[in-house]
This record gives structure tokens, C-alpha cells and sequence, in this order.
């Protein structure tokens, strides 16, 4: 059985992953500058001084604070789906989640982050690093999502 739960908020930071923060209702709004144009990931291209003004990172990355938390990844079993150890993750738990999506999911008592999945063997909670077996949901066992990934905030420094 999948459930779909708001749940209490605490630290279980033997699991795999740590809640950071929930996010305020009234945040501080702190602007930043957004580049006019987007940057050439391939080849360098001309340097653009151009900017369109300012963004507000709670409404660009959060569609509701009330349901949102930021948690941070301890371990490297969804390196393949971009997110790596110490990353941190904003959890929409508003969000009805579908097969495909990245979740927190409580298993058995015991919070994770990885992809939900059904196959011909049931619900399969899937890593994504092949180092990491996929998690077939048994049958009696206790599944609850906790809150679909919406975003990863990836360190490159």
C-alpha cells in the first residue's frame, strides 16, 4: 500500500537523508540579478551584460511553502538521477506523486530517496546507481511517500 502522508518533521539522519528546513510562510525575500539570456553550456559565446531584474528564489523554486522542506542526501544512490551526497532537495508534499517521480519515501519506518517505480513485480523504489539494488515493495510492507523532489540544489563548490 502507497500512502501519501504529512508527517511530523524530525532528523533521521541514519537513512540517507536529513530534513534541512521547512520553509517559512513569509520568507525573507532576498533578490537576486537573472541573466537576460540563458548561458551556452557548449561552446563560449560573446559575454551578455544584459539582465532582465531581479528573481525571488522562494517563488522560482517553491510552488507552496507550507507543504515545502529542504532535506539533504547522505550517500550517492541517485548519483545517475543527478543528485549527489550533501545535495539538498526541496520536498513539495502537496504534490500527488506518480510513478517516475523522485520521493521521499518512508519504507518499513525507514526514510529514502529514490525513484518510484511499478513493475510487473509490484512497487519498486529504484536507485539510480547501479551500485544500489532496486527496493521491491513487499506486500506487507509499510510504504508511505512522504513528499515528491521538486528540485536538487547541487553543490559545485
Amino acid at each position: 500500500m502507497i500512502e501519501h502522508m504529512f508527517e511530523s518533521m524530525g532528523r533521521n539522519e541514519t537513512c540517507g537523508i536529513a530534513l534541512v528546513s521547512g520553509v517559512r510562510q513569509a520568507p525573507r525575500r532576498v533578490p537576486l540579478r537573472e541573466a537576460f539570456e540563458a548561458v551556452p553550456a557548449g561552446w563560449p559565446s560573446a559575454a551578455q551584460d544584459y539582465y532582465s531584474g531581479e528573481i525571488d528564489l522562494n517563488e522560482h523554486l517553491i510552488s507552496d511553502p507550507a507543504a515545502t522542506y529542504i532535506v539533504r542526501v547522505a550517500g550517492d544512490s541517485m548519483v545517475g538521477a543527478g543528485i549527489s551526497d550533501g545535495d539538498e532537495l526541496i520536498v513539495d508534499r502537496s504534490k500527488e506523486p506518480q510513478y517516475g517521480d523522485v520521493v521521499i519515501a518512508m519504507l518499513d519506518g525507514d526514510l529514502t530517496v529514490k525513484r518510484l517505480q511499478r513493475t510487473e513485480a509490484g512497487v519498486v523504489l529504484c536507485a539510480a546507481n547501479p551500485r544500489y539494488p532496486d527496493i521491491i515493495v513487499e506486500e506487507l510492507s509499510e510504504l508511505r511517500i512522504w513528499g515528491v523532489v521538486t528540485r536538487c540544489l547541487h553543490h559545485v563548490r
